[in-house]
């Protein structure tokens, strides 16, 4: 990473000081700093990090991307309702502040705190500096330096001992303007025997080249459950960079549905954590076509004993597109008895498409239950020749048993209203030769 974009970052982090959320308070003040002084001397990540061995940055190190404040006219309102989810709470953002006219804020309810970052650190700031980047001490790359220094808001949740909240909170991240940056950071605390569902979107303006920072930890205290949905549907010319970042308490229970649609280049992290009995799914699916890079990297540590974890991804590949999967499975030493699964399938609908897999299991405990699998494949012409056998021409053939590769994820999506949505955007995603959505 060049010098030169390395002072370009550090000049936008003095020019938008002033505004940033947070910036009376000393603690908060400290951690920027600290993490601007990391990022520039680190830079982004590069292909010589194995973790970052397939996925080539420097489309991101040509741009140079500043913070933009757009008024919410700039939105494109009917691309925003095609996200409304009935029943939920949302907090809209927009190039990475938060938008109060466009949100529909939750009902007061006891206890539970549900509003952007900023307000959080006007009114909640000893909650937060109690929780803030305790996730990520363990964590290490440039762009997770370079949101804890330059993010402009985000959303801070927290649910309360024993409370079930029966709404979900979704969260939308909107991009707009050319060469824009949106920094966002998400802090959501779920207390002793908690529930909640929260969903994250991520959407932006098809004719914009941008870069969307979204960084989200999750604090589950002992016996919470919580139930959490990406969908990513950037602009085919933006750029996305997405991590999860989660600690579950003993006998807690972590669900997450990552679906990744969009973006020119996108890096989707989740990374977990897992104490004594608790548990852990992490599902996804991910589409790619045209020039499209998409990179999911996962990783489950299992500290201690009787953790239970499921993982399946799969990936749909069209065209010249790439994608990646690397999945990482820890067991430490004390986690006996962890049982663990990893799948990633993959479906290549060309031959100039390429995926990258990279399953992983590391086991210091002797007394485990650990398995992981991988399919690259095309496909089966034998399926395709049934179809057609029963009146289906080729391409609705090939249509119908892609779509049905996908929906199988599609239909894990519990909320009606969310797998609705989720639906729409597959079907706008791949060809519909042949496919009917009441079908799905």
């Amino acid at each position: 990473m060049s010098t030169e974009l390395k002072q370009h970052y550090t000049a936008q982090y003095s020019a938008i000081k002033a505004s940033l959320p947070g910036m009376g308070l000393s603690w908060l003040n400290t951690a920027r700093e600290k993490a601007l002084a990391n990022f520039s001397e680190s830079g982004f990540p590069s292909p010589r990090e194995e973790e970052w061995r397939y996925t080539n940055i420097a489309p991101i190190e040509r741009r140079r991307f500043s913070s933009v404040s757009s008024p919410f006219e700039a939105v494109d309102r009917s691309r925003l309702k095609q996200f409304s989810i009935d029943g939920a709470a949302s907090l809209v953002f927009v190039n990475g502040r938060s938008n109060r006219e466009l949100s529909v804020l939750p009902e007061p309810a006891r206890g539970i705190i549900a509003c952007s970052m900023a307000e959080a650190l006007e009114l909640h700031a000893d909650r937060v500096r109690e929780y803030f980047a305790g996730v990520l001490n363990k964590e290490s790359n440039g762009f997770l330096a370079f949101n804890t220094a330059l993010f402009t808001d985000g959303a801070f949740v927290y649910v309360p001992q024993d409370m079930k909240v029966a709404s979900p909170v979704h969260l939308i991240f909107v991009s707009t303007g050319a060469d824009g940056l949106s920094t966002t950071r998400n802090l959501v605390i779920a207390g002793p025997g908690s529930q909640a569902e929260i969903i994250e979107s991520y959407i932006g303006s098809e004719e914009s080249g941008y870069l969307s920072a979204a960084v989200s930890e999750l604090v589950l205290a002992e016996q919470a459950d919580i139930r959490w949905s990406k969908l990513q549907c950037e602009s085919n010319r933006g750029f996305h960079f997405g991590g999860l970042y989660a600690d579950v308490g003993r006998y807690g229970r972590l669900n997450h549905a990552n679906f990744s649609f969009g973006g020119l280049l996108a890096r989707n992290e989740v990374h977990v954590d897992l104490s004594e009995a608790s548990e852990c799914s992490l599902d996804g699916l991910f589409l790619c076509t045209g020039r499209q890079h998409v990179d999911h990297h996962t990783r489950i540590c299992h500290r201690e004993a009787h953790g239970f974890s499921r993982e399946s991804y799969k990936g749909i590949l069209d065209q010249r597109a790439r994608g990646v999967f690397q999945g990482r499975i820890i067991v430490a030493r004390d986690a006996q008895k962890t049982d663990a699964e990893m799948s990633n399938r993959n479906l290549l609908l060309s031959s100039d498409a390429e995926i990258d897999s990279k399953p992983q299991l590391e086991i210091y405990a002797d007394d485990v239950k650990c398995a992981h699998g991988v399919t690259v494949g095309q496909l089966d012409e034998q399926s395709v020749f049934y179809l057609r056998s029963r009146g289906v021409d080729r391409e609705s053939a090939r249509n119908m048993l892609t779509f049905a590769f996908a929906n199988e994820m599609v239909e894990k999506v519990k909320r009606p209203g969310l797998r609705s949505v989720i639906q729409a955007e597959l079907l706008a995603a791949l060809p519909q030769t042949g496919v009917r959505k009441e079908w799905l």
